[in-house]
């Protein structure tokens, strides 16, 4: 597997860390028959928590497309990792941004990160005209 692909599966297992320990810490409010409970999340951390994790759900599969394209279609293979090693890096910072209630430097990290998509998607169509 490539590096890029194994950020497809760190991505996914990001979203889901995000929400478990929150749910763990809560253990005894949280109601397993009842997991979407707004009650729950009315905690600030959680409802943070539950944004970065919702936020992961719907970052996610432009991500693992747009590395699958770019691999399936020939883009440069280490150009394809390097992006999608700085996708990862990128929505870490996110999360905490979102975890420590830093929306302005969050909101930063999304759109550097929904470029890094936009990158990695065109990378086929464009790697004629790349140094590399």
């Amino acid at each position: 597997m490539t590096a890029a692909e194994w950020c497809v599966f760190g991505t996914l297992m990001l979203y889901l860390l995000t929400i478990v320990p929150i749910k763990w810490i809560g253990a005894r409010r949280f109601d397993n028959a009842r997991p979407r409970d707004p009650g729950f999340y009315e905690d600030p951390i959680a409802a943070r928590a539950l944004g970065a994790h919702q936020n992961g759900i719907e970052a996610f599969p432009f991500f693992a497309v747009a590395v699958l394209l770019a691999e399936f279609r020939g883009g440069p293979q280490q150009l394809v990792n390097e992006l999608a090693v700085l996708f990862l890096i990128v929505r870490i910072g996110y999360v905490f941004t979102y975890l420590g209630n830093r929306p302005t430097l969050r909101s930063i990290l999304w759109g550097l990160g929904f470029l890094i998509n936009i990158a990695i998607f065109f990378l086929p169509a464009i790697r004629s005209h790349l140094p590399i």
